[in-house]
Formats: C-alpha cells, structure tokens, sequence
C-alpha cells in the first residue's frame, strides 16, 4: 500500500515510461506517479472539472488530459507544473483523445457530438465535424496510418481518415453503448467493450480493420459494463491476448483469436473498473473508482502452453496507490 495518488475515485491511466505513470480523476489533478518506487513525481493542477482521460506522447515527456470542464490540457514533465498548451472549443465533456504518429496533431471528441483536430504547436482548431447523436466516447488513432478509430453512445464505430477529416466507414452498431476502443499494435485489428447490466451486453468485440464492419470474435463474461479493452503486449513466444475491467469490480485477460478467457482476478469492494494500461506482457495498472490505482501483475501458470482455460493465468494486485 503506497502513498494515494489521487482522493476521490480514478478515471484515466497511462504510462508515460516503464516506471512512471499518469492518472487522472475526480479531484481534477492530473497525477505522475512512480509506480515501482511508489513515489508520487508530479500534481498537474489546471482543470476544474473532473479529469476523463489522459494521453502520453511515446517516447517524449508530454501529457494530454481531458475534462468535463470542456478543455485539453497539454503538460510537460520537464517543464514546470503549468499547462504549456490549452484545446478550448468544446462544449461538452471531453471523452476522447488522441494523437497522430508523427506528433503533430491532437484529436478530440466530445458529448457533443464534435470531432476535432488540432495542431498541437499553435493550439487552433483545424478541422471540425458534427454529426447529430455521436456522443464521443473514446478516440484511437491507428498506429502508423492516417486513420482515427472513434466509439460512441450511439452504439456505433467510425473510422474518420484525418486528411480530409471525412468518416470513411461506419462499423454496424451493436446493441449497446460503446464505452472504449484500442488498436493493434499492428493497425490490424480494433476491440471494443459494451456497457450493458446482468450479464446483457457487456461484451468487448473484435474487429479486423482490413475488413471494415467485419466482428471476428466476442468476449463474453463480465456481469456488468465493460468499461475498457486493451491489448496487452505479447510475451516472446506467446499468444495474442486482450484484457478487459468492468464495473463488476473484476479484470479478465482472454486469448485474442480464440476468445478463450485465460484467468480472472475480482477486486472486491474496488468498485467500477474503468481503466487499464498494459506496462508489458506481464504489468499492467488499473483505475478503480474505489480502491485509487492498482499494480496488477500476470504471471502465466506452468500449464497455460497446454490451455488450461481459466486456471491458466495468474492474476494478482501487488500493490495499491
């Protein structure tokens, strides 16, 4: 049990670099934490609304965050504890970010049904889209391509190609809230996660991008919404696996292609599970409204090469923050 990142309950987690991560949450601050030292780094404080998401720039010391009061935020570790960059334009919660490969642009997608992209040097708006009943809910942009994969209330997935700011393909909606998105490292495949209650919907799905529209395979298991779905990075030798939390307080890791699910871990009392952030093949963290942030380590069972099914992953908290 480390010292708490944040009071109140934990929207967002990222990692910044293999041992320091960023959270943000209800008290509004948008926290570096070194999770291996358990040391709190930095307290960004600018937003005064909740914070709702958070994005790192790979391999360079910048911070995006989200809030419900409407704006981005752009932070640098290495540059004091004020903002360096503001996104104002919304007119609701902002519930999507993202930015492009090269590190040029930032989208963002609000409750209000904008889609927005951005040059981060000047902070203006470049490019804008409405489009009635797309509540935003997440935002990935596609790893080395010009493509932008969004989820919404709606029940729908949009692919938007960020060059002329145009929806290219409209994925069939499903039969619930879309709450979260991610991409294959590849840019081959997209998960998503359902909301739903006892048990209906709250399934994530995988699509295969080539194929736009084209669902592969459903993980089903969660009693209550699943909130986020990730793919985790895949040990040398190992297979393709995805993870997923739920507001049924529990994570579950499943193979990717089979939709096998390889091992549960419930965290009791933590309340709705709503982020994830693989670290590496065997780390991962969480967000928890209840319990603040947990350090999940999977360790794979001796047997897992045969498919021992549910046994075949350990999952355990090492420690609290």
């Amino acid at each position: 049990q480390y010292e708490p990142a944040h009071q109140g309950s934990i929207n967002t987690v990222t990692n910044l670099s293999p041992e320091l991560c960023v959270s943000g949450g209800s008290d509004q601050a948008v926290v570096v934490y070194d999770w291996k030292q358990g040391q709190m780094c930095q307290s960004f404080q600018g937003h005064n609304r909740e914070v709702t998401k958070v994005l790192c720039y790979p391999g360079s010391t910048w911070i995006f965050s989200a809030s419900r009061d409407k704006t981005v935020l752009m932070w640098d570790l290495n540059q004091g504890d004020e903002p360096i960059q503001e996104f104002s334009g919304h007119e609701l919660v902002v519930n999507g970010i993202a930015i492009s490969p090269d590190g040029r642009k930032l989208c963002t997608g609000s409750r209000d049904n904008w889609m927005c992209l951005w040059d981060i040097e000047s902070a203006k708006c470049e490019q804008r889209h409405n489009i009635s009943r797309n509540l935003v809910t997440h935002v990935c942009w596609v790893p080395g391509s010009s493509s932008i994969v969004q989820t919404s209330e709606d029940k729908t997935i949009r692919v938007w190609d960020s060059r002329v700011w145009q929806v290219t393909n409209t994925f069939p909606a499903k039969q619930y809230i879309q709450t979260h998105c991610d991409v294959s490292p590849n840019g081959n495949y997209l998960v998503s996660s359902s909301n739903g209650f006892g048990g209906q919907g709250c399934e994530a799905t995988l699509w295969d991008l080539r194929q736009p529209g084209c669902k592969v395979v459903e993980y089903r298991g969660h009693l209550q919404t699943t909130a986020c779905c990730v793919f985790l990075p895949t040990a040398p030798g190992g297979t393709a696996q995805v993870a997923t939390s739920s507001h049924d307080s529990s994570i579950k890791i499943w193979d990717q292609n089979t939709a096998v699910c390889l091992g549960t871990l419930s965290l009791d009392g933590a309340g709705p599970l709503v982020c994830l952030a693989p670290t590496d093949s065997t780390n991962m963290l969480c967000a928890s409204f209840s319990n603040g942030l947990n350090h999940i380590q999977v360790g794979h069972g001796s047997n897992q090469a045969q498919g021992s099914g549910a046994g075949g992953l350990d999952i355990k908290v090492m420690a609290r923050f």
